[in-house]
Parts: structure tokens; sequence; C-alpha cells
């Protein structure tokens, strides 16, 4: 996926990259919040309805910029927080893949618009950003409503059980609209997840080998058998039981007690 996006962005695609496209979209949504405050009849010309948005083509881009609340509370938090996600991803990734990144989340939104034939909105587009985000600094700890401090991959973590709490009870339209619009994440990060899925279960296995040695029976009481082959002191008895293979021992591992392990 690197390699393809390198090559794009050295053809004249890399020079349509919007640059601080995650500042312009914030400011956009905040201004659009501010319109819709004082004029609440424009919400429905602006968002993205299939049965209008051939004829009326504004509607392809005032989608992006509807605001992701009406409350002038969460509204304040939800434009930081996007501001915040969303330009540290494109300072990593530079101007070009986070453009490519948001826009084909954008085209399956607006896909989805079509297949279903109802309207959509932003709201999953945005969250993916967010995901994104936390996949790339997983301990970057923020303020949740600018009071309590938390690492992001716990809010990620909070809204993937919220998606899955979502996805049980919402009808089978919802479900498609929030795939579509999370295609970005999975076309972008399937190899990372996949990644780190053989990672956590290399782990887990690790641990199970180490539970089952340390639980041994057969082992515990090898263990406790094991005698100096000198005095025959027993490591039962409280002896300190070593292994040796020196040379005087002619190079074969055998149980020594301390003190013969150092003398002998």
């Amino acid at each position: 996926m690197d390699r393809l996006l390198a090559r794009l962005e050295r053809t004249f695609l890399g020079r349509l990259a919007i640059e601080r496209l995650a500042w312009i979209l914030t400011v956009g949504m905040g201004a659009t919040f501010v319109l819709v405050t004082l004029h609440p009849e424009l919400t429905g010309m602006l968002v993205l309805d299939p049965t209008l948005a051939l004829h009326q083509p504004w509607r392809f881009v005032t989608n992006l910029f509807l605001p992701p609340t009406t409350s002038m509370f969460w509204v304040l938090f939800s434009l930081y927080f996007f501001w915040l996600t969303g330009t540290a991803i494109e300072q990593t990734w530079g101007a070009f893949k986070f453009n490519v990144f948001y826009f084909v989340g954008a085209l399956g939104t607006t896909a989805a618009a079509f297949f279903l034939d109802q309207p959509v909105t932003n709201v999953w587009l945005n969250t993916s950003v967010l995901f994104a985000f936390a996949t790339l600094f997983p301990d970057f700890t923020i303020l949740l409503f600018f009071i309590i401090p938390i690492r992001i991959k716990w809010l990620a973590l909070a809204m993937a059980v919220f998606l899955g709490y979502r996805a049980m009870h919402d009808s089978m339209a919802a479900h498609i609209a929030m795939a579509a619009a999370f295609a970005n994440y999975f076309l972008f990060f399937s190899g990372h997840l996949l990644a780190l899925a053989r990672g956590q279960r290399m782990v887990m296995r690790q641990a199970v080998r180490r539970a089952s040695f340390l639980t041994d029976p057969a082992r515990d009481v090898a263990i406790a058998s094991r005698s100096c082959a000198i005095c025959g002191a027993k490591q039962s008895e409280g002896a300190d039981i070593r292994v040796c293979s020196c040379a005087k021992c002619g190079g074969k591992p055998r149980d020594l007690c301390l003190e013969h392990a150092r003398n002998h």
C-alpha cells in the first residue's frame, strides 16, 4: 500500500493533495455549526441525499462539513479532537496519504448513500480518523472533556464496543453505511492488524508454554529428586544443587551441591 501511494504521489496526483486538510475540515464544520444553529432549516440542504445530490451536486462536498453534533458543549470537544487527530496523522503520513485515506472513506460513504438510497452523514467517516490515530499513537494521552487524562487506545476501544453494540441493534442499512465509511481504515491498516493479531497469538502461546513448564508435576518431581553426585546431598532436603559440565566432570553434566560445584 505504501509503495503504491509513493508511486502515485510522484505523479501529478501528488500536486493535487490538499495541505492542512484536517484544519480545513475543522473550520468548515465549525462554520457550518454556526450556520445551522442560526438557520436549522439549512441542514436538509447540506446532507448527502442520493435522490437530490445529482441535481444539487454541492451536497457531495457540504456533507463533509456537517458538524458532529448540535450541542455547543460537545461541538467544541469534537472539533478540537478531530483537528488534533487529523493534523497528527497528516504530519506523520504527509498530506497526500492523509488525503487518500480521508477521501477513500468519503467515497465509501457516498457509495453507501446511493446503494441504500437514503441520506448519510459524515459521522462514521470522522470516526475512522479516530481509529487511525489510535492505531498510530495508541499511548497518546488526551484530556477527555479537557479534564480527564486518558490514553487514546482506551477511548478507541470504548468506541469499538459502542460500534459493536450499534451493530447488534441497528438495521442492515446502518451496518452497510458504517462498513463503507470504514473502508479506508481497513484498507490502510489491515496489514498492521493482521501482524498485531499474529503477535498476540504468539505471546499467548509462549505464555501457555511457560505456565505449563512452571506447573509440570514431572518437572517438579525431577527437580526435587536431584542430589549431589559426590556427597549425596538432596535438593528436597534443602541442598543447593547445581549442574556442572566442566572438564573435571568429563564434559558431561552432573548434579553437584554448591560446595562441591565450587571445589571439586
